[in-house]
């Protein structure tokens, strides 16, 4: 009872010290410490989180400033996730209320004091709650290029500077941004196959060292070997919650591959069908062409008009071509078959070719589900064309 008076009074004195531009200065007891969460099961968690927390045991604080806080309930939410802007915001929490998530979803959680004196603890602090004012919180987030994780090296070099070395000398290899996902989300899970659909050949490029800290355990090793001042940053780790990384299996016959394989399967065999019977299934070709066609306008509508960065050169609408969704309404009927039709059939082929040699050039790096489903269009398309 006594702690948690200790933190409304505190708080309540903060609402007070801001209103009046005034904040309390932390005591030399105060230490500012980086926090690592681990990643979880679900999607939103599979790349773990990074926040801040500030510590005084003489004043009883004991906060976290936490980058990578959005609400579902904003007005137009989810239009300006699709537009490419997504606003996320800093918010602060008792230290023991973050980590009750944490518990509940037995996630690890580790933390990294930071080499700071009792000056550069008070700047930090008053640095986090001057973000944290209303009109200062919200943020343009980027999943690669600013969120909850990089966000880290662009506070420590905006207050510190050239004081801030970040090492290279730790990472065995670099990789590419879609290399970095792929570590952390199966090959074969929808949600990998939804974010490869969405990512453009921007995400193939080598990421920097420092670019790798958008992912939080990328964060962690980057500050192990990150100097202030020549002097090691971090001063010592240690773990608050000890629990196993989260296994990240699941049933194969909910995975894309299977339902991939049974839907190439089930079209080669309707294929063949219409082959052997000289009949074909309209409503096969007209949903396949409408789909892919729907899904390739979204991808190219992602590319040119979004401010996301990370759908930027997306060239799968090359095999997802958008035009199907109009050529789906004019697939002919029997007896018609308009004179245009083998020479898009063509073309749809020999996009399909092109999208290979991007791959092969490494231009652009796909999903290799993509190719159970160019399989799919390409059976429909050959039958088109010969029948």
């Amino acid at each position: 009872m006594k702690r948690n008076l200790t933190h409304l009074l505190f708080g309540l004195a903060l609402t007070l010290g801001l209103q009046a531009q005034q904040l309390p200065y932390l005591s030399d007891d105060a230490q500012i410490s980086v926090i690592t969460c681990s990643a979880g099961t679900e999607l939103y968690y599979a790349f773990g989180h990074s926040a801040f927390r500030v510590q005084d045991t003489k004043i009883g604080l004991d906060v976290v400033y936490n980058y990578g806080t959005f609400d579902f309930d904003k007005p137009n939410f989810y239009w300006n996730f699709t537009k490419g802007k997504l606003i996320y915001s800093l918010s602060r929490r008792r230290f023991e209320d973050f980590l009750y998530a944490y518990q509940l979803e037995k996630r690890w959680v580790k933390e990294q004091l930071l080499d700071l004196d009792q000056n550069e603890v008070n700047q930090l602090f008053k640095f986090f709650e001057t973000n944290y004012r209303p009109e200062n919180r919200d943020y343009l987030y980027d999943p690669l290029f600013n969120n909850c994780s990089n966000i880290t090296s662009t506070i420590l070099k905006e207050n510190f500077g050239d004081n801030i070395v970040f090492k290279e000398d730790h990472l065995r290899e670099k990789h590419t941004f879609r290399e970095l996902v792929r570590q952390f989300i199966p090959i074969n899970s929808w949600g990998s196959f939804g974010i490869e659909l969405a990512f453009g050949g921007i995400t193939d490029r080598t990421a920097t060292t420092v670019e790798h800290m958008f992912l939080p355990y990328y964060a962690k090793s980057q500050l192990e070997h990150t100097t202030k001042n020549g002097k090691p940053l971090v001063t010592r780790e240690r773990t608050i919650l000890n629990y196993p990384e989260s296994a990240k299996r699941g049933l194969f016959t909910l995975s894309p591959l299977f339902w991939f394989i049974l839907l190439l399967g089930f079209v080669l065999v309707i294929t063949y069908l219409d082959w052997i019977y000289g009949s074909r299934y309209k409503w096969l070709d007209f949903s396949l062409f409408l789909i892919s066609g729907l899904i390739g306008m979204g991808i190219l509508l992602l590319w040119l008009a979004t401010d996301h960065t990370v759908t930027k050169w997306n060239f799968n609408f090359l095999w997802l071509l958008p035009s199907n969704a109009v050529v789906a309404f004019y697939l002919p009927s029997e007896g018609q078959r308009p004179k245009w039709l083998d020479t898009y059939l063509k073309a749809a082929l020999i996009a399909m070719v092109v999208i290979l040699l991007i791959w092969v050039l490494g231009l652009q790096v796909f999903s290799p589900l993509n190719l159970l489903l160019m399989a799919v269009l390409a059976a429909r398309y050959l039958f088109l064309l010969k029948r």
